[in-house]
């Protein structure tokens, strides 16, 4: 078995060091991303959902970054809600602001009871481009 190609975004360090995760794994052309949330400079959960949302997919665009990625390259999407029917609103306006023009990609919400303090959490499969 070869060895893990992990990928981080510059920053955060500590919060996968403390929690022995990786930011994403690179396996061939796919990618492999971790669940980002909405943290503040601290590692706080951000109070205000919508910009806890932003702050999740700014998050998740610092690692596809990293491995030379976009938004245009994810192809799957898991997100986790701690109350899916009143956050899926503004949940869906941070998210056409992100991922942009159609053919959309894969997506999957699921409720959940515990997200460690976060209201929303955010984990994709992107296709590595080639140049990357």
């Amino acid at each position: 078995m070869s060895k893990r190609d992990a990928i981080f975004p510059a920053g955060r360090q500590a919060l996968y060091e403390h929690y022995r995760y990786s930011a994403a794994i690179r396996s061939g052309d796919l990618l492999f991303v971790s669940g980002q949330v909405g943290s503040r400079e601290d590692g706080s959960p951000e109070p205000d959902f919508e910009h806890q949302v932003r702050l999740a997919f700014n998050n998740l665009a610092a690692v596809l970054k990293a491995a030379g990625c976009t938004f245009d390259d994810v192809v799957d999407v898991t997100s986790f809600h701690t109350d899916p029917e009143a956050q899926m609103e503004a949940m869906l306006a941070v998210r056409m602001e992100k991922i942009g023009d159609p053919p959309y990609p894969n997506w999957t919400a699921v409720g959940v009871t515990w997200l460690a303090g976060f209201d929303f959490e955010i984990k994709v499969i992107a296709r590595i481009p080639e140049a990357a």
